[in-house]
């Protein structure tokens, strides 16, 4: 008798143990549902529809830091900046190592033009090396480098973009640009030469003002007339009312 009452009460602990982990499962399951699905609306701008699936996700778990960083995107969305922040802060609070809200919350922060918090945020993110898109992190810690006139920080963390993403576009972009700054042409030159291959072979890719004023600035000091001059005509063609224009006539105008 004593055998089998103890193998009823292990066998029914055991039981118990099992159905509180399943729900738990389920419940974790149906959380990480919304966050997807609010997030793909917030994507798309549908905000009535992602408030629904977060609210219900902040039902289920109130401290989960998913819900907490769509919440605070969704709140940014509706001008709501102060709550965004608020939001941010506890899915921090919630979990420090959930990389993709402290992403979320340095994007929030550049666009807040405090390029600072925005770079520490980043910063933080970049030493996540399971993090699925760390050339992403690594660019937006240049462009946030950039910003507090730190080129050489930025130059690091645009080439970290490149080397992680195997030359994605606007890295290469980025690196060429701020080597062009540095004054290290011939190195720019380099990464420049990768973005027009990569362009040749995917029509998709086309030149912007910033990649032509790069691209003139190069050919200029190697006094490459021609290719200055294929350039040239292209951003005055193709974007006449850009900054980068604006900029070319005066640096010819300084010659």
């Amino acid at each position: 008798m004593t055998v089998v009452l103890v193998m009823f009460l292990v066998s029914g602990c055991v039981t118990v143990s099992d159905s509180r982990f399943s729900r738990e499962e389920d419940r974790d399951k149906a959380v990480h549902n919304y966050v997807q699905l609010a997030t793909a609306y917030i994507g798309q701008g549908n905000l009535e529809r992602a408030r629904k699936h977060l609210d219900r996700a902040l039902e289920l778990s109130p401290d989960n830091a998913g819900a907490l960083s769509a919440m605070a995107l969704l709140q940014n969305s509706d001008g709501e900046s102060k709550l965004a922040e608020e939001s941010f802060r506890k899915a921090l609070s919630s979990d420090q190592d959930y990389t993709r809200g402290r992403v979320y919350y340095g994007a929030f922060l550049y666009g807040e033009r405090r390029f600072g918090e925005a770079r520490d945020q980043f910063l933080a993110a970049s030493k996540d090396t399971k993090y699925e898109d760390r050339a992403s992190v690594f660019f937006n810690l240049g462009m946030s480098e950039e910003r507090l006139d730190n080129n050489d920080a930025a130059v690091a963390a645009y080439r970290r973009s490149v080397e992680l993403s195997r030359g994605d576009a606007k890295s290469l972009l980025a690196l060429s640009r701020t080597l062009v700054k540095e004054g290290d042409y011939s190195v720019a030159s380099r990464y420049y030469d990768r973005l027009i291959r990569l362009m040749q072979q995917n029509p998709r890719y086309r030149h912007s003002p910033e990649s032509l004023l790069t691209g003139i600035r190069i050919a200029r000091y190697f006094d490459e007339r021609d290719r200055e001059s294929s350039l040239a005509l292209q951003l005055r063609n193709n974007f006449p009312e850009s900054v980068e224009y604006q900029q070319y006539k005066v640096l010819i105008s300084n010659d």
